[in-house]
């Protein structure tokens, strides 16, 4: 689903048990099993048209679902080359006319706007209701030709940033408030130089940009209901998770020798650190350990795991793509899971894979480092292993340490254990929304 998809839905789902009414709009990409309730066009501009809103259920979830021109794409954001569609700026632009115009038609009390493929909502808006929005990923920005300033009809010097129309900048300047998905990144988005050269707009801010943990959805990520797993299990039955492990390693084409299997489902980019984990491997053979990684994304890096793959064909797997059932497989199965992230604003799968009882070998930065506590650091309270740095020497060091302790059988259920009973879900997280919802509402 990918992380802003499960962001939407986890909050959503919690949002509406607690009594808030929801209107879930998103992009319809096309391809999906959705039998519409209702539908009607939207008032967009001649651009941006036809546009049509279409309400009904998809999954579980009640949804809206909004047509635009060449919004439907089977890939949302890239290409077969793993490079952003040439008129991604079209696409969501036309997209942020239409939930414009849902919001001059609907005037719901509290707007949340997510990343700069809705933040250009503002420019189609001469009054936007209180709006909170939420920073997912700030190095993808939207940026985009400056001529795009001449179509929108409000607020374009906003969206000016430098020689370009920046959809992001503009969110960030209008909206009531501004979050990102941990305190840790807020932090690190701050300082001079820092921010994807958004800083001096986020400082202005001051107050009004925070940082909130995301949660996961405990209900979809349950080992103990997960139906994706040949078995289930939980903390008490944790024993059945070897049967699990044992059934991922097969899958990736190996012997069940027992040795200790990381795992890593990720999208293949430089910000996840893909070509760092593949730099580790010649270290697995003297650690003992095997690789499976699952993911897809830029084409260079996807090859690289390819060769990899060819190199060592016995401790590294890999699996171009996303399979669902398999990214399940791989938290419950996998001993270890890898984040080397070179920046990480929230990160979900490091808390999936502790729910799933899998140890965390993350680096040190944004919301691995708010969610990730080293085990060597802080005995009693470890979940994980924590590198320093985002470099093959610190996360290879971090490998080798978790390796070590998931060898002790005393040390592993202790790590283990706080992971699995931490609060994973968006109950926190959904109640500070909650609360923002409020603030802007009675400033408003």
């Amino acid at each position: 689903m990918g992380g802003l998809g499960d962001f939407s839905a986890g909050l959503t789902r919690i949002l509406r048990s607690d009594g808030v009414e929801i209107d879930l709009v998103l992009p319809d990409y096309g391809g999906l099993a959705f039998e519409p309730s209702a539908q009607h066009d939207l008032d967009v501009p001649d651009w941006a048209s036809p546009a049509r809103i279409r309400q009904g259920i998809l999954g579980d979830v009640e949804v809206d679902l909004v047509s635009v021109p060449e919004i439907a794409r089977t890939n949302p954001y890239l290409d077969a080359e793993g490079r952003a569609w040439d008129d991604n700026d079209l696409r969501f632009f036309s997209f942020s006319a239409a939930v414009a115009a849902w919001i001059r038609s609907s005037r719901p009390d509290v707007v949340h706007l997510n990343d700069w493929h809705t933040a250009a909502t503002f420019a189609f808006l001469d009054e936007a209701p209180p709006t909170i929005f939420t920073i997912h990923n700030l190095a993808y920005q939207g940026q985009t030709d400056v001529s795009w300033l001449d179509r929108f009809p409000f607020h374009g010097d906003r969206f000016r940033h430098g020689a370009k129309t920046n959809p992001m900048a503009g969110g960030i300047a209008l909206a009531n408030r501004v979050v990102t998905v941990s305190p840790r990144f807020a932090e690190e988005s701050l300082p001079p130089n820092e921010g994807f050269g958004l800083a001096d707009l986020l400082q202005e801010r001051g107050d009004s940009f925070l940082g909130i943990l995301n949660g996961i959805d405990t209900q979809v990520w349950d080992p103990a209901t997960d139906r994706h797993l040949p078995i289930n299990y939980d903390l008490a039955s944790f024993e059945r998770k070897q049967q699990v492990r044992s059934a991922l390693v097969e899958e990736s084409g190996w012997e069940e020798t027992g040795a200790p299997l990381i795992g890593m489902v990720t999208r293949l980019t430089e910000q996840k650190g893909v070509d760092i984990a593949l730099e580790t491997l010649p270290a697995l053979e003297g650690l003992g350990a095997r690789m499976v990684l699952l993911g897809s994304g830029e084409r260079s890096l996807a090859e690289m795991c390819a060769r990899s793959a060819d190199r060592y064909p016995d401790r590294f797997a890999f699996r171009e793509g996303y399979d669902e059932g398999l990214a399940h497989r791989i938290f419950a199965g996998c001993d270890l899971y890898l984040m080397p992230s070179r920046f990480e604003p929230a990160g979900l799968t490091q808390m999936q894979a502790m729910r799933y009882g899998a140890i965390p070998v993350v680096t040190d930065v944004g919301g691995l480092h708010d969610s990730v506590v080293d085990a060597d650091a802080h005995a009693e309270v470890g979940t994980g292993f924590v590198a320093p740095q985002a470099t093959p020497e610190d996360v290879t060091d971090a490998l080798t340490r978790a390796v070590d302790a998931w060898g002790s059988p005393q040390r592993r259920r202790a790590i283990v254990g706080n992971g699995m009973t931490t609060d994973w879900s968006w109950n926190g997280p959904a109640q500070r929304y909650i609360d923002l919802y409020q603030e802007v509402m009675s400033a408003r």
